[in-house]
């Protein structure tokens, strides 16, 4: 069996990494820092909203490990918080190293510190043959996976947003992302807000849990979620800046709205500090992440790659994408759906077989199809999108693929001839 080399250790490049290996590839998967997980290390937040359809899709499609290792670390299950229904809350202190294990187990050669900086490249074939670490260390491969990301570097976090918030993704320490489709003499798409300005904001942070009040903490530990009031005078409205539209709502802007996932996460991109201190119940709060929270927030969508509906990036023959690198799709799930998706048609291309586009009728193909429609366009690229809200959860609803009925779900993915197709 061929080689597949996965760059990027977020859930997308994990995915990825999980798919590929079952079907039998030899399985490697670099990450620039030195955990897995990427965002997900401070996210937490599943199956709220149409993402419980998406994640059933895939377990019936047979795609469903990493959904099965996410259930295995919940704190917090079938919660609901303003807009958001049937909600669950992984740990974030205890995801990655349980993943990392399972991983390794499966016999994935994951490297940790490895931040990619040069290609080996056959012009005369458009094909890349390698990718070389900082240190030097060459990878060679038969097929690979861009599961990079978008957010930041440091230079593009000061000049869209409001300077390096120090967030979990450590550009000083482990240097700033690098785009293998950039490597690769590739054009990428940038996201933009409304306001024309490129990239958008991360949409949460996380307080240190013990830093709250005793009551806060109580709620958290027994309903997963504290909605908190915040006084007239200080309110602050930072919604617009935010990648994550299905968490504009307006109770976002009248309230504090605290997640349990280990850390209490705060749903806003971020909040002066000192102003938080003044609402009753976080005299002591102090962030976790980003450390600058009272400040500002990572900022992303800025290298997306140009690729058709099969994640094929265009250009590169043997190059897939995932995650957000494959668009402007928020989230830990849309991560993990397009990068089973990535890795089996990355091992279709190794067996010499057509690509698998999943058909509309499915909520995760008309995603990806309905996806890189939209960014086509001068509008579409101004949004976001996601199964848990917004512009394509009202249009999940709109053409009936939202729904919590699991036989539902797999009768639409029989009737698609696709039950265990990525086993």
């Amino acid at each position: 069996m061929g080689r597949v080399v996965i760059v990027g250790g977020g859930w997308a490049g994990c995915a990825a990494a999980v798919e590929c290996r079952k079907l039998g590839a030899d399985v490697t998967l670099l990450e620039r820092t030195d955990m897995l997980l990427g965002t997900g290390l401070v996210g937490g937040i599943m199956r709220n909203n149409g993402r419980f359809t998406a994640t059933e899709e895939m377990v019936c499609m047979g795609g469903g490990e990493l959904f099965q290792m996410i259930d295995q670390n919940l704190k917090h299950k079938n919660i609901c918080f303003p807009g958001h229904e049937h909600a669950d809350l992984y740990n974030v202190a205890t995801i990655s190293p349980f993943v990392t294990r399972q991983l390794c187990a499966m016999g994935i050669q994951v490297h940790c510190k490895s931040r990619i900086v040069a290609l080996c490249w056959k012009k005369e074939k458009q094909q890349i043959s390698g990718v070389k670490d900082q240190e030097g260390h060459i990878y060679e491969g038969d097929v690979f996976i861009d599961a990079t990301g978008t957010a930041g570097p440091m230079n593009n976090c000061t000049k869209y947003g409001n300077g390096c918030a120090m967030c979990v993704l450590r550009c000083p320490s482990f240097g700033g992302r690098v785009s293998l489709t950039a490597l690769a003499g590739v054009k990428e798409m940038q996201g933009r807000r409304a306001d024309g300005f490129i990239g958008a904001m991360s949409g949460s942070c996380k307080l240190l849990k013990e830093s709250l009040s005793p009551q806060i903490i109580k709620q958290l530990d027994e309903e997963g979620v504290a909605v908190i009031p915040i006084p007239k005078e200080l309110l602050e409205d930072h919604l617009d800046l935010k990648c994550c539209q299905q968490y504009a709502l307006p109770q976002f802007r009248e309230n504090l709205i605290l997640l349990d996932t280990g850390h209490a996460k705060l749903m806003t991109p971020f909040y002066d500090l000192e102003r938080l201190r003044q609402i009753p119940g976080l005299e002591n709060a102090r962030y976790e992440d980003p450390y600058a929270g009272g400040k500002g927030n990572s900022m992303r969508y800025f290298a997306m790659a140009p690729r058709d509906n099969a994640l094929h990036v265009e250009g590169v023959e043997n190059l897939f994408c995932a995650g957000e690198k494959a668009g402007l799709l928020v989230g830990h799930t849309e991560a993990i759906v397009t990068g089973v998706l990535a890795g089996y048609n990355s091992v279709q291309y190794l067996w010499g077989k057509e690509p698998l586009v999943l058909p509309d009728t499915t909520a995760i193909g008309d995603a990806i199809s309905y996806v890189k429609e939209e960014m086509e366009t001068e509008e579409g690229c101004t949004k976001k999108y996601t199964f848990s809200g917004s512009v394509y959860f009202d249009r999940m609803k709109k053409k009936g693929l939202y729904t919590t009925d699991r036989q539902e779900i797999e009768k639409r993915i029989e009737q698609a001839g696709l039950t265990k197709i990525f086993q």
